[in-house]
């Protein structure tokens, strides 16, 4: 059935005809129009067809011939004994009517207002109509305009008349127009006008949630389309229907509530949306609980407040006792429904997941009070698993696990750490345990949660446990000491001259077991060990400039084997720091030098002094011409510092590779000469390049040279 009905209200000044300017006025006292201006009648059920509400008071002062009455309901009309009567059958109306008696004596508007209808706040439509405002005067030549009331969703057949413009011009002398949003405009065609009545109708359907007002304009014009009337606002309002569902902003929601929460504790809130008019119960949802799973301890755990949606709990707190409820997991169906709740009222579900979470209100104990573990000395690792029971939640802070030892490990030899994955506690030895030290260790482990435990819950004894290890024995190396060895000798010291004697001893005390020695990695082939004492002496001469010694240190390590039962072996590191001997004689560099036959400066070059000993083995290097006759004739060796000398020409020589003779001697005592040549190249030096002779010379070249200058020498005299 069609709930919605059309409603027409016009807000009407009453007023009084005038006819050439002059008030009719058809006998003395007598104004013209209702007598009565308003009128209120009850709604008890629908309005039967043919039904009278009341009696209107009309008096036009002229008798009420040819008097025509209009009301803004089309659904109502005025007879001709004055009475209001329902034309059909009427579920619903606005709250305010509108008569109109129009004669040639008499234009006036009444008022009624109707009571007591479903549906719809009184409040909101006398605002929406501004009912009980004071009326504006109307001119003579304006429209007169109803706002229109009409319901959403309409059904068919369309067009439908929704209301009537009056004009107080006379009929055929002009034509109305409709223009605005839904007529002329977005959305085009939803209203239209018949150009000689006034009737306005609509196409379709309208959706309040999309548009809830259209303001339109009305007019009129003559046939010319030159203004007549207007123009004139048309306000249509588009009133709600129950037709949106109420929607969850999620379909499903979790939430967690702490288990022996107080009763009343707030869980989570539950929040649906409808889209219809928040002003009217279409939209005023009220929140139930349809289905608890499981219902286990009760099938009303939980509470939701209607209104809110708020979920509280509804159990007392002894019975939310996580390690007791069949689940920690609660599934709850919740029902939205409109309509403030009523059976009318359509509705949206959504399903809320409650998780009982846990509170630290059991401590951990251990499953034994003794456990035992077995480790072979000189071993490290894990040497035994603690278990314990906690009937917290896994994985939280109330479940898991923190071990300490209290007692029985004095030099911290041992160390616990939990397992993750199961809770254990891992007992580990991480400094190695010696049997003939102490072959029994005993231990005191606690266990704790690393949340603290509620206030009335404390650790008893099963939260401490003790643990038993025994240390195996097993056929312990040879121990060197010290280790390393360190010994200071001189380099070329003669074969088979000692160096050193090492040191092992068994730390198996407790058996008698003998050691023998041999070398396990000496890198230059020097030593030799005694097997049975122990003893290192050279086999070969020590070079401290030999590349196995760095940092004037040679390294070599022997290894000691006992005769148990396997036998065991241990290994010591000898480090001999090798004194300088003066038998490296000293070079020079550089070894070659160019220099240009017409130089001007005879500087030739700057030699240094290198030797592979060490201080005072070494610099102050003596560097000076060689001993053959005559080379300081030609060349002069000079002193620049410690260890560099300049080498320079007397004269001029040609074109030709010369072989320098250089005698240089070290610092040493006794010191190390060292007979060598610099190659010195005269060059052709011609735009900055040196055009230079092979790179074969002959020390004969100086010889010549040195002959030639000899026979020269008589000459002179």
């Amino acid at each position: 059935m069609e709930i919605g009905v059309r409603i027409f209200l016009a807000f009407l000044v009453p007023q009084v005809a005038c006819v050439g300017g002059q008030k009719e006025v058809g006998h003395e006292g007598c104004v013209p129009g209702f007598q009565v201006k308003h009128y209120q009648v009850a709604y008890s059920g629908p309005f039967q067809k043919g039904q009278s509400l009341l009696q209107v008071e009309f008096d036009d002062c002229a008798g009420n011939e040819d008097v025509k009455f209009e009301v803004s309901d089309p659904s109502f009309l005025v007879d001709k004994d004055l009475n209001l009567v329902a034309q059909r059958e009427v579920l619903a109306c606005g709250p305010v009517l509108f008569i109109h008696g129009l004669s040639a004596h008499a234009d006036d508007t009444a008022q009624v207002e109707v009571s007591g209808l479903p549906g719809h706040s009184p409040h909101t439509l006398r605002d929406i109509l501004g009912v009980g405002q004071t009326l504006p005067h109307r001119s003579k030549r304006s429209l007169l305009v109803p706002p229109v009331i009409i319901t959403e969703n309409q059904r068919a057949p369309f067009p439908k008349v929704i209301g009537r413009v009056i004009s107080t011009e006379k009929p055929g002398n002009h034509i109305f127009r409709l223009t605005g949003p839904g007529a002329d405009q977005d959305p085009k065609g939803l209203f239209t006008i018949d150009i000689d009545t006034g009737e306005v109708s609509v196409s379709r359907s309208l959706d309040r949630e999309a548009i809830d007002s259209y303001q339109l304009e009305v007019s009129t014009t003559d046939f010319e389309g030159n203004l007549v009337e207007g123009p004139a606002i048309l306000m249509i309002t588009v009133i709600d229907q129950n037709d949106n569902r109420p929607i969850f902003k999620e379909k499903r929601y979790t939430g967690e509530v702490l288990e022996g929460s107080p009763y009343g504790t707030i869980v989570m809130a539950m929040t649906a949306l409808d889209a219809d008019d928040p002003a009217t119960d279409n939209a005023a949802l009220r929140y139930s609980i349809v289905r608890q799973s499981p219902d286990k301890p009760s099938s009303s755990m939980f509470y939701i407040d209607e209104e809110r949606g708020d979920i509280v709990t509804h159990i007392s707190p002894t019975l939310l006792d996580r390690e007791t409820l069949p689940t920690t997991t609660y599934e709850l169906e919740i029902v939205a429904k409109d309509m403030s709740g009523r059976e009318v009222g359509l509705t949206g579900t959504a399903t809320a997941t409650i998780t009982i979470t846990d509170k630290n209100d059991h401590a951990p104990e251990f499953t034994h009070p003794l456990f035992e573990a077995y480790v072979y000395e000189g071993s490290t690792g894990v040497v035994v698993n603690l278990t314990v029971d906690d009937r917290d939640d896994p994985a939280t802070g109330a479940w898991r696990a923190t071990y300490s030892i209290i007692n029985g490990d004095p030099e911290q030899s041992f160390e616990i750490q939990t397992n993750p994955d199961n809770n254990e506690g891992m007992l580990s030895v991480v400094k190695p345990l010696d049997y003939e030290a102490t072959a029994f260790h005993t231990l005191l482990i606690k266990v704790e949660n690393e949340d603290p435990l509620v206030p009335d819950v404390g650790y008893g004894l099963s939260s401490t446990a003790t643990v038993h290890v025994t240390v195996q024995d097993i056929n312990e190396g040879p121990v060197f000491f010290p280790d390393p060895l360190i010994v200071t000798r001189m380099e070329n010291i003669p074969v088979g001259s000692f160096v050193a004697s090492l040191n092992a001893t068994d730390p198996d005390i407790l058996h008698i077991q003998s050691i023998r020695y041999a070398v396990l990695r000496d890198p230059a082939g020097w030593l030799s060990v005694n097997p049975v004492r122990g003893t290192v002496n050279t086999s070969a001469s020590l070079d401290r400039e030999s590349p196995h010694v760095h940092d004037n240190k040679y390294t070599a390590v022997f290894i000691a084997t006992d005769n148990g039962f396997p036998p065991a072996t241990g290994t010591g590191t000898l480090i001999i720091y090798l004194e300088d001997f003066n038998d490296n004689a000293p070079y020079v560099l550089p070894s070659e030098a160019r220099v240009c036959e017409d130089a001007h400066d005879m500087n030739v070059a700057i030699v240094g002094g290198r030797d592979k000993d060490l201080p005072p083995n070494a610099a102050p290097f003596k560097i000076e011409l060689g001993k053959q006759p005559g080379l300081d004739k030609t060349w002069r060796v000079t002193k620049v510092n410690s260890t560099h000398s300049q080498i320079m020409l007397l004269h001029s020589l040609k074109k030709a590779n010369y072989q320098l003779p250089l005698i240089i001697t070290d610092s040493g005592v006794p010191p190390l000469s060292n007979n060598t040549e610099v190659k010195v190249q005269v060059c052709v030096c011609k735009k900055n390049k040196m055009h230079c002779s092979s790179a074969h010379s002959h020390l004969a070249s100086l010889r010549v040279l040195f002959a030639t200058l000899l026979l020269l020498v008589p000459l002179c005299l």
